[in-house]
């Protein structure tokens, strides 16, 4: 299974990145809205803390090995968490910025506010498609290297030893 080893760190990798991205971007956001109530930030504290939760265990099972497959319910959760976080992100662009996944009219040059949103709002929805991947990965592995569990439909008796 070494193509599955290769492809479950490739998507790690992908992982690891895409949460550096979104949580430099969202921190970059929340350190420019100093003051504000911690109320109105919430949904950026808790994409700020997926992202931190995301990047600690990309690190942690990035290891080619064959444990880290089976975390893949761990993987299918956080996958959920980046869903929910994609979603709050999308709900608080609001059309503010054009609808979301109309990439027309930005920059690069640091000065469109619009341009980082969008992309934070696509890192967060690609990390979440990486998660489940990997969590689909692990399934079939597991799966895959599960030996079912022989039944037998002959019972012996309690009181007959074998010596």
């Amino acid at each position: 299974m070494l193509l599955a080893d290769l492809f479950s760190m490739l998507l790690r990798l992908a992982e690891l990145a895409f949460g550096i991205i979104v949580a430099a971007l969202t921190g970059k956001f929340l350190h420019a809205s100093q003051g504000a109530s911690s109320w109105s930030l919430g949904r950026f504290i808790y994409t700020e803390v997926v992202a931190g939760i995301s990047i600690l265990f990309a690190i942690i099972w990035l290891f080619p090995f064959s444990g880290s497959f089976i975390h893949w319910p761990a993987d299918f959760f956080i996958s959920v968490m980046w869903f929910v976080s994609f979603g709050l992100l999308v709900d608080w662009l609001n059309g503010s910025c054009g609808y979301a996944f109309d990439w027309s009219g930005i920059s690069f040059d640091g000065t469109n506010t619009c341009s980082e949103w969008k992309a934070n709002v696509a890192f967060a929805f690609l990390s979440a498609i990486c998660w489940l991947a990997s969590a689909i990965l692990g399934i079939y592995w597991v799966r895959r290297h599960t030996h079912p569990v022989a039944t037998t439909t002959h019972r012996r008796r309690w009181y007959r030893h074998r010596v």
